[in-house]
């Protein structure tokens, strides 16, 4: 089964499109009559030239001539008034639409699951992020209105048509079928084969992001090979991808230039044998050409256009897909409570757990820990038995298989996240500093934290030293673009957070592996003393965190194989006793 975020369909689309088009009935209605009246404007000036050209071949004088020629003037100088306003208005319609997009996008992406994103990898959601919200982008902005003014304009030449002459539409109607035709033979293939053309581009992506993120393991095991041949199938996908949605267009396109071309030839040719058969006056005759000629441009852009709405639809309907995406736990009744919610005694357990990330491949085992309360838990291992996806069951990211993670006897994944966080908080190698002050950054889990507590919360983790050094101090903007911070202060900010949310269990995830060792000690003992009766399970990489530790669990192959004080299992002589001679050694 795929792990990719799921895709909405078709009728999901367009309800969504119509519901958008409800939001704003003043905007699009002033929209659509704005270019209403610039293709009505637009259709003086044919009818005009058409008596123009009667009256010339009358003989009728110079005055009436020049009469007709200003008032074709000022027809087109009227036109070109609307038209910009008319774009305008489209223009603003569009951004505000756009922006009520990526706001609602942006607020089904931070409802994800953690665990759902883990399982997606970054590929499929960086795209939809990037490339998908640029693509609706020009949908919006550029797709969407002239698909308006192009359908009102051929409805309104239709109309002059009809008006000037019923016969002279004959060649437009009979084209009809063959525009149909090609447009349902389009319609039918082009959507799947864009998402996949988007599916692809994801997986090229992930791939990409993989590696690089990977690059010291991949040539430790010598993996290039294989990670070359991994980014070369990718791309042939995309090729394979792109090359059909180009078979479909070199089909499609074709026929479309037939199509709005072959009526004003035919108005022209018909036009001229009704006007000989005297059925029609020169002036219907040349009114009606020019009507023909003036449908080209709104067609060929309503088909032009056509073909962008199937990739902005095909990039809303990704979109929309993350919405699709089960909670993973239920809604919160009220608006979160700014404190940690009142518990017995805080007590986290986990039962015979059993954890699957592909179904028939348990890579737990029937785990049982309990921690006390208020003690400090390292777990060790070697890498890959396991110590990570025990530490997110414990932090309520993931739910078992089967067993169950409790915290005072009610399921983790029961909980709502807001109140889950009060109870218990993961932190993991992975640090990211948002955009913003290095305060902001601090009090982001506390929006009402007074500087004060945040100063106190820097100062536990060793960091307000550094901190309050900065250029502007604790306002200082950090982040993309900002004053860099170096691994350890990232992480050190991750850790302050921590403090700041105040949780009675925090899960630490070999938090403090990429920094110094000493400044790692340092760091320990500071949050040991700002922590004291809190319950910390630490994800050990290194073994001075499990000697300082109450007690310690050793994971071995998805199972707890020893568990106990420091000194109970280097007396033991175990698993534990050999790996710390190897390190202490």
């Amino acid at each position: 089964m795929s792990n990719a975020l799921p895709v909405a369909d078709a009728r999901q689309v367009r309800r969504y499109a119509r519901e958008l088009a409800r939001r704003h009935p003043r905007a699009l209605a002033a929209a659509l009559g704005l270019h209403a009246l610039a293709a009505a404007a637009g259709l003086v000036a044919p009818r005009l030239l058409g008596d123009l050209v009667e009256g010339i071949s009358r003989g009728v004088g110079a005055v009436t001539v020049d009469r007709i020629a200003l008032a074709i003037a000022g027809f087109v100088i009227a036109q070109s008034v609307l038209v910009r306003f008319a774009h305008l208005a489209s223009a603003r319609l569009g951004e505000r639409v756009l922006a009520e997009l990526r706001e609602e996008f942006v607020d089904r992406v931070l409802a994800l699951p953690l665990s759902t994103v883990e399982r997606a990898g970054t590929g499929d959601l960086l795209t939809r992020t990037s490339r998908d919200v640029a693509a609706l982008s020009r949908t919006v902005r550029f797709a969407a209105p002239e698909t308006l003014i192009a359908g009102v304009t051929v409805l309104l030449i239709l109309g002059a048509l009809v008006l000037t002459g019923p016969l002279l539409v004959l060649p437009c109607v009979f084209v009809v079928p063959l525009l149909v035709a090609g447009t349902r033979w389009y319609l039918r293939r082009a959507p799947a084969g864009y998402l996949r053309e988007n599916a692809a581009y994801s997986d090229i992506t992930d791939g990409l992001s993989e590696t690089a993120e990977g690059a010291r393991t991949t040539e430790a095991l010598r993996q290039q090979a294989r990670r070359r041949a991994r980014t070369a199938t990718d791309i042939r996908r995309s090729y394979a991808a792109e090359y059909y949605t180009l078979q479909l267009r070199t089909v499609f396109f074709p026929i479309a230039e037939i199509g709005y071309l072959l009526p004003v030839a035919g108005t022209l040719l018909l036009g001229g044998w009704f006007y000989l058969k005297g059925w029609a006056s020169l002036g219907q005759v040349t009114a009606a050409t020019l009507y023909a000629q003036q449908l080209v441009d709104p067609v060929d852009r309503l088909l032009s256009w056509l073909d962008e709405f199937q990739v902005g639809g095909a990039s809303l309907a990704r979109l929309l897909g993350v919405a699709a995406e089960p909670a993973d736990r239920p809604a919160p009744a009220g608006a979160p409570s700014p404190v940690r919610p009142a518990t017995t005694d805080g007590r986290l357990a986990a039962h015979d757990v059993r954890y699957a990330y592909r179904a028939g491949h348990d890579v737990l085992h029937g785990v049982t820990l309990v921690p006390r309360p208020g003690e400090k838990l390292a777990m060790v291992g070697p890498s890959g038995a396991g110590k990570s996806t025990l530490g997110r069951l414990l932090a309520g990211v993931h739910a078992p298989r089967s067993g169950a993670v409790t915290v005072d006897g009610r399921p983790l994944t029961e909980l709502p996240l807001a109140d889950l966080r009060g109870h218990v908080a993961l932190v993991s190698q992975e640090h990211y500093v948002f955009i913003g002050t290095l305060a902001e950054n601090v009090a982001m889990v506390r929006p009402d934290a007074d500087p004060a507590r945040i100063r106190a919360a820097l100062a536990a983790v060793d960091a307000l030293d550094w901190a309050a050094a900065l250029p502007d101090g604790l306002d200082t903007r950090v982040g993309a673009g900002g004053h860099p911070l170096s691994p350890a202060q990232a992480q050190q900010l991750a850790l302050a957070r921590l403090v700041l949310a105040d949780p009675h269990t925090l899960v630490l995830d070999e938090a403090t592996s990429l920094i110094d060792p000493r400044a790692a000690r340092a760091l320990e003992r500071s949050l040991a003393a700002v922590l004291s009766g809190r319950t910390v399970i630490a994800i050990a990489h290194r073994l001075f965190s499990a000697h300082d530790a109450d007690r310690v669990a050793v994971v071995e192959d998805g199972r707890i194989t020893e568990l106990g004080s420091h000194d109970e299992l280097v007396a033991a002589g175990g698993s534990y006793a050999a790996l710390w001679r190897s390190w202490h050694g």
